[in-house]
């Protein structure tokens, strides 16, 4: 048994890095005057409907999204992300509580925004976790009849098995129902939990909003990638290597810098105005 532990302890901190982590060191919350998080924004004819950036595990409100959120901002959205998922004595790395809470969460933060920027719908944009837990709030928490769009960078929608290293959880006793007591975010992102199994129950996807799916098949922490594709109508799969063969970006860079997922991402947001994404986009 000591040696199972062992392993266990040896394994644990390996999953937890793994399972979506997305952040750069700690930065300087954005302030009112870059344009980001800025609640006297008002959304404009062209852009109606405020941005919501949601972070992946281990992310937060701000090193997730500093190649993003100034791209959106520049091309006129009022540009909102939040902290969710915080774990008590745990700063800065958040993503880590109940995907359930995590979705109430996400549900306190869309009303307020609404209530700030007098839009009646906003666009969500999630990162790993934060493309997948969104559909949580869609589906059970009241979220359809505020969202117009949800567009996921990287998302684990049907779960991950990290190249089969989750399976590796079996093998010693007890091993998940620790990682679970520690991180439960991340073990409900794991093929087969009770989470993802109740939110892919009867369908992907809810009437009245626009799914959007950028994957990469070099990702390392979804796997495989194609499951964070997602099945149903009004739904739009992406592979970036379709796109441009030479793009080599895996699951952090997905969300932190590439720079042909960031233009699919405002293709998504207005797609009356899309232009084609090539190697070239920028």
């Amino acid at each position: 048994m000591k040696l199972r532990w062992s392993r266990t302890l040896t394994l644990l901190p390996a999953l937890a890095l793994a399972l979506g982590v997305t952040t750069a060191p700690a930065a300087a919350a954005p302030t009112v005057s870059s344009g980001w998080n800025n609640y006297s924004c008002k959304p404009s004819a062209a852009h109606p409907r405020p941005v919501i950036l949601v972070h992946g595990t281990f992310g937060n409100s701000v090193d997730n999204w500093l190649g993003l959120a100034p791209y959106l901002v520049a091309r006129g959205y009022c540009v909102f992300s939040l902290d969710y998922g915080q774990l008590p004595g745990v700063p800065l790395f958040h993503g880590l509580g109940p995907v359930e809470a995590s979705a109430g969460q996400l549900a306190s933060y869309v009303d307020r925004v609404l209530a700030a920027t007098g839009a009646s719908k906003t666009d969500l944009v999630g990162h790993s976790q934060g493309g997948m837990m969104p559909r949580v709030y869609l589906k059970f928490h009241g979220g359809a009849k505020k969202v117009n769009a949800l567009v996921g960078l990287a998302p684990d929608n049907h779960g991950t098995d990290l190249d089969g290293l989750t399976r590796l959880l079996d093998l010693f006793p007890g091993a998940k129902d620790h990682l679970e007591g520690l991180t439960p975010g991340l073990t409900d992102q794991i093929v087969g939990s009770d989470v993802l199994n109740r939110l892919n129950e009867g369908g992907d996807t809810v009437p009245g909003v626009h799914y959007t799916v950028i994957a990469t098949k070099y990702d390392e922490v979804v796997t495989p990638y194609r499951s964070g594709f997602l099945d149903g109508p009004d739904v739009r799969n992406v592979l970036l290597q379709d796109l441009c063969p030479a793009d080599i970006s895996e699951h952090l860079a997905i969300g932190l810098a590439d720079r042909l997922a960031f233009h699919e991402t405002a293709n998504a947001l207005d797609p009356a105005h899309a232009t084609p994404t090539t190697c070239l986009s920028g």
